[in-house]
């Protein structure tokens, strides 16, 4: 059986609709429990900022508790602190109610295992399994959750205090950062991180209501941080998602500083250090042509895996690998981390920004190669490769692009859309691929 509900960062829908309606997230926590469940079994459970966070949260520590399990409640915290502190405190489950980049009326589920990375497949795949089960014995009556766990007090401090521990170099003081908090999880602890660092802060989107978490803010709409960059004149601006494990950097120069700057950075500060294990960094599908080929330059491998962290820690582990993300600005430092960490990535940033002296030094003699993509909402969910039309258009675009273009399309691992990159040495060859290939894609998959 293959996974149905699960998606390449956790079950995510509509907050209140099946598969996160009360009863089923119940019978899930109930799931969870049966399969990771032993004697003194432990979850720690926190949430994001949106209006569901608390009733999710509630459902899930009712089956986990009639599971058997001791449950904990954390509060708001970003996911990678949960998953930092299921194993500094050995839970059996961690557990982050979040959508991530998502607007609010989504929610979602992610787990961590006591190791403090995200379950395998095959585990998940177990807990649908027995949710599935349970659901068709309709014991559970779906009404109202029983309460949350008594709020643990102290675990943000003690995620912040081993932030602090993991700093580089010199510190920032005299340093102007704006931070994008996106009216998400990090809204407290990132202030707080950089501010203790020495660094004066500027903080936008810091004042969650529970219905504007990442709405025209974080790392997804940069328009506000570039803006307030460029007018507190300051020397760096970083904007993180919903749940804090991406993080995006604008120069003084409104720059934007993806994922891939700081891979590459960061790379080839490893190596001269000694810290870049077999000379590895991993990539995906969406990185940049600029940075392979940089990576190149400096003798440093790099590979491309599928897009979703939990692909890029795959391919990480399979070589011996420590350093590894996404454009998107979910990052992998293996050596400190066991999931994407925004807080722990504007660190980096920030540290590297420093020792070049300047945030913009980050991003010169860097021109990426024009990219876009494009979000397209398809009638049919299909196997792509066995689309001989599309994959005849696929073929013809690509082999006039060449060695200096790239297509991507796949279908979204977290929400119901068609994904359609196109890579290409202008812009405008860029824009003549996408209209061609989205009116094929249109055709042949029906337009929602």
């Amino acid at each position: 059986m293959s996974r149905r509900f699960f998606g390449t960062d956790g079950m995510r829908g509509v907050a209140g609709e099946f598969p996160l309606d009360r009863r089923t997230v119940t019978a899930l926590g109930l799931a969870a429990g049966e399969v990771l469940g032993r004697a003194g079994a432990t979850a720690l459970i926190a949430a994001d900022t949106r209006e569901s966070g608390p009733w999710l949260a509630s459902s899930l520590a009712e089956g986990l508790v009639a599971a058997g399990m001791e449950c904990h409640y954390a509060g708001i915290l970003p996911t990678p602190a949960v998953a930092h502190l299921t194993l500094a405190h050995g839970y059996t489950l961690g557990a982050v109610i979040s959508a991530s980049h998502n607007p609010y009326e989504d929610n979602g589920i992610k787990f961590f295992g006591p190791s403090g990375f995200k379950l395998p497949d095959e585990t998940e795949t177990r807990i649908e399994e027995a949710m599935l089960r349970i659901l068709g014995q309709e014991i559970l009556a779906g009404g109202e959750a029983s309460g949350l766990p008594a709020l643990e007090a102290g675990y943000g401090e003690e995620y912040l205090i081993w932030l602090l521990s993991k700093w580089r170099g010199t510190r920032l003081d005299g340093w102007r950062i704006v931070l994008d908090c996106a009216n998400g999880a990090a809204f407290r602890l990132a202030p707080a991180l950089f501010s203790r660092l020495g660094a004066k802060v500027t903080a936008i989107a810091c004042s969650p209501t529970g219905t504007n978490i990442n709405e025209n803010c974080g790392s997804l709409h940069l328009d506000n941080l570039a803006r307030e960059v460029a007018a507190s004149h300051a020397h760096l601006g970083l904007a993180f998602d919903g749940d804090a494990d991406r993080c995006i950097a604008v120069g003084p120069d409104g720059k934007v500083l993806d994922g891939d700057y700081v891979l590459y950075h960061d790379a080839l500060w490893r190596k001269a250090e000694g810290r870049l294990p077999g000379n590895w960094v991993v990539g995906t599908v969406m990185s940049n042509l600029w940075l392979e080929q940089a990576l190149s330059r400096n003798r440093i491998r790099f590979y491309r895996a599928p897009v979703g962290d939990r692909y890029v820690l795959s391919c990480l582990q399979d070589r011996g690998a420590m350093l590894g993300g996404e454009p998107s600005g979910h990052v992998l430092f293996l050596d400190d981390v066991t999931t994407g960490d925004g807080l722990y990535t504007g660190m980096v940033f920030a540290s590297h920004a420093r020792r070049y002296g300047d945030a913009s030094a980050l991003s010169a003699g860097i021109e990426p190669f024009p990219q876009k993509m494009v979000n397209l909402r398809v009638t049919r969910r299909c196997d792509l490769a066995e689309e001989r039309a599309i994959q005849a258009a696929l073929q013809n675009e690509e082999a006039t692009l060449g060695r200096d273009g790239r297509i991507v399309l796949r279908f979204s691992g977290t929400e119901p859309v068609l994904r359609l990159m196109v890579e290409a040495k202008t812009a405008g060859q860029v824009d003549e691929v996408l209209a061609r290939l989205s009116a094929v894609l249109y055709q042949e998959l029906g337009k929602a």
